[in-house]
């Protein structure tokens, strides 16, 4: 007769089979989405919306399974190691949400979200909000119906953020927006009010193989792996993948080399965390990321606290020069990096400051949409009111306004607090790699970037979804999640490059 540890042992065997056989169809869903976004013929779309219908409908009968809610009420008493424990907790939490939402209303968001990104690229070419705002509608129902069906005693956008970060909580992330909306407006006007200028090395125009050499050079230098990866050109840059194929995608500005650089490095640094997990626990949550405010640390700490930086153009410039034909220094390189624009409509296109700003708009126009607060109809205007009372400006068209970004036409209401709070964390992790490092500055001036690789792979990366979020901050870094060393690092490099 079996014991109960054998019993157990057995239970949980089942279990995990099962749970790698829902991570491989979420996967082949996430390839589908590749596809779509960078290889597809728009005119494949409505065959593609009925694929990934189809894996989406899959993946939830899986997720929603009977057996797997035995195996879970089996593995509530059972003795389990603290990894064990863990699979077991991020599986049952996906699944008590997973079955109290219909089949058939996953099967119809999959859709509409699949039908919408041609739409949505058509919107915003022929600048026409009123070609997408039918399509948003029913975006916006269609997740405020998901939203009920999980908890409709609670606050539809504070459920739906918790698809993208289920445990710094909404209230953490309104909190964040706040300091740092209070903190860096008046550091924005007192460089507004600065004499200094950056530097500007370019002049004319930068065709895309030209930027595409450049960028694939800083892929190369940085240390992506390229048997592991690729690199590709999309509307909108995004990395996807697992630890074993995660590729990023970029876009290229005529006028600007360093807005392809940045994205690249950025999408890097997605991709970096994603071939950082353990390849021995893939299929399982202790391969998978740590959920979207983790994944934008690492695209954060490399775009910004790399990439920006002095020490990397100190290593970089060269390659630059010769790539661009420019002539331009280090220092010049460095100031052009880190502008802050008073003029900027793009989020993408944002520097290090601005960028909140644009999230603040964003975050509170999809809050009140979500909470049937703000009709659809109304957004246009209301993202011009908010981008001139935040920063100023105000767009002259909805292609540089409601229409600039993909995540609405995904349906990801609540996504967008995310890039702050992994904004803000990289910082966290920033202070204490330093605090680790024997002359971190140094590794990135020649070029020598396994020190800190290895750092992130070691305190993030390798634990998967292991930790909560709050807890892997705790491990990670010693500390509580805080805006404190974002605040720091923001105030003293701006206030030195501006002289203010």
């Amino acid at each position: 007769m079996a014991t109960a540890s054998e019993d157990s042992e057995s239970t949980y065997e089942q279990f995990l089979d099962h749970v790698r056989r829902l991570h491989y169809v979420g996967d082949a869903g996430g390839v589908l989405n590749w596809d779509q976004q960078v290889m597809m013929p728009d005119a494949g779309t409505p065959a593609r919306a009925k694929q990934t219908s189809a894996i989406s409908t899959l993946h939830h009968e899986l997720l929603t399974d009977d057996a797997l809610a035995d195996w879970l009420d089996e593995l509530d008493d059972a003795e389990l190691d603290p990894e064990q424990e863990a699979v077991v907790r991020e599986v049952r939490r996906d699944h008590e949400r997973a079955t109290r939402v219909p089949a058939d209303l996953v099967e119809r968001i999959s859709e509409a979200s699949s039908n919408a990104l041609p739409v949505w690229k058509e919107a915003k070419a022929e600048d026409d909000f009123d070609a997408f705002a039918d399509t948003l509608e029913e975006l916006v129902e269609l997740r405020r119906e998901y939203a009920a069906a999980i908890d409709p005693d609670r606050d539809p956008y504070e459920v739906l953020f918790e698809e993208y970060e289920p445990y710094l909580g909404i209230d953490t992330a309104e909190d964040v927006l706040t300091d740092l909306r209070d903190a860096l407006v008046p550091l924005i006007d007192d460089i507004g009010d600065s004499d200094v200028t950056l530097a500007d090395p370019f002049e004319g125009t930068y065709d895309d193989d030209t930027q595409h050499d450049l960028v694939e050079t800083a892929l190369d230098t940085l240390g992506y792996d390229w048997d592991r990866g690729r690199l590709d050109t999309a509307p909108h840059p995004f990395s996807m993948g697992t630890q074993f194929d995660a590729r990023v995608t970029t876009r290229f500005t005529p006028e600007d080399p360093l807005d392809a650089l940045g994205s690249t490095i950025h999408e890097f640094g997605h991709a970096t965390y994603t071939l950082g997990l353990p390849q021995e626990d893939y299929g399982t949550p202790l391969g998978d990321n740590r959920d979207l405010s983790v994944h934008e640390s690492q695209s954060r700490f490399w775009e910004n606290h790399v990439g920006r930086s002095r020490p990397f153009w100190d290593f970089f410039t060269e390659t630059a020069n010769d790539h661009l034909g420019t002539d331009a220094t280090a220092q010049q390189f460095y100031e052009a990096s880190n502008e802050v624009y008073d003029d900027n409509l793009i989020r993408v296109e944002a520097d290090e400051l601005t960028y909140h700003m644009h999230i603040i708009v964003r975050f509170e126009i999809e809050r009140d949409l979500i909470r049937g607060d703000l009709d659809v109809a109304d957004v246009p205007a209301v993202w011009n009111d908010k981008m001139e009372e935040y920063l100023g400006i105000r767009p002259d068209t909805d292609a540089e306004g409601c229409l600039q970004d993909i995540h609405w036409t995904n349906g990801a209401f609540g996504y967008f607090p995310t890039y702050t709070l992994g904004s803000v964390l990289a910082a966290q992790l920033d202070h204490h790699a330093r605090q680790d490092i024997d002359g971190f500055d140094d590794h990135v001036r020649t070029g020598e970037f396994d020190p800190i690789h290895d750092w992130l792979t070691e305190h993030v990366h390798q634990h998967g979804a292991r930790y909560r979020t709050d807890d892997l901050v705790e491990e990670a870094t010693g500390e509580s999640f805080t805006a404190e060393h974002f605040l720091d690092y923001a105030d003293e490099k701006y206030r030195a490059l501006y002289d203010c």
